[in-house]
């Protein structure tokens, strides 16, 4: 059943939050949810980045040759992820600094190149850009929701402010790469939660179930592997 515009864009927020629930960009959320300064900065970079080469690849989805639509795709994404930095590194120094290398690694993000696949390579421009703010809102709001948690609990502060009561009683471990987990394991745990494990899940893993098999060559040697097998076993039932 094909989704409504509304559900395009309400589906990122939570049913299929890219990072609570399709558990993508793992690295730059554990990373940079130390506080809520990164935690914004790199979501709204990231969440640009999404919606704009949504919309250039939906837009030319009929034009880019199959067989080279992942380096084309990753051209895109790459163009503009350099324009945000730039912009970053013009306007925004501090957090240009904070980031460091985390707004380049966004064309490596696996939300955006995600998106683009499953998504923008298959539908209209509007639906993709609909889906792009989507991700992108639902990747900002998980990021700084851990942020809040690990600044506030962590650290005792809130944009590096320090905040009455939680300054002198906090948990410094939280600031650390085991806290940063132990915080979104516990996220992932709520949100399957509350969705009720609505969330949705492949049943199977096989060549035939993946959307890109009918132009995978990993297809076709599994298909050329599995009619020899056929044919081995009828010549051994025949023998």
């Amino acid at each position: 059943m094909k989704q409504s515009r509304l559900q395009c864009f309400l589906k990122g927020l939570l049913t299929e939050n890219p990072t609570l629930v399709l558990v993508l960009g793992t690295c730059p959320t554990i990373a940079k949810s130390n506080t809520l300064f990164n935690a914004l900065g790199l979501g709204v970079c990231t969440a640009i980045v999404l919606i704009l080469s949504n919309v250039v690849i939906s837009a030319l989805r009929r034009v880019i040759p199959d067989k080279v639509r992942i380096p084309c795709y990753i051209l895109i994404i790459a163009g503009f992820v350099t324009m945000i930095q730039m912009s970053v590194h013009a306007f925004l120094p501090t957090l240009y600094e904070s980031l460091g290398a985390f707004i380049a690694l966004i064309v490596v993000n696996c939300i955006i190149l995600g998106r683009a696949e499953m998504f923008a390579s298959k539908n209209g421009v509007l639906d993709s850009l609909l889906d792009g703010a989507g991700m992108g809102v639902g990747f900002i709001l998980s990021l700084s929701a851990m942020a809040l948690i690990r600044e506030l609990f962590g650290a005792g502060q809130l944009f590096g402010y320090d905040v009455p009561f939680f300054a002198a009683y906090h948990f410094p471990i939280l600031q650390k790469t085991f806290g940063g987990f132990l915080v979104f394991g516990i996220m992932i745990a709520v949100v399957s939660a509350v969705t009720g494990g609505k969330a949705p899940r492949r049943r199977s893993f096989d060549c035939a179930s993946c959307p890109n098999a009918a132009v995978c060559s990993g297809a076709a040697i599994c298909g050329e592997s599995d009619t020899a097998d056929k044919t081995d076993k009828e010549e051994g039932a025949q023998t």
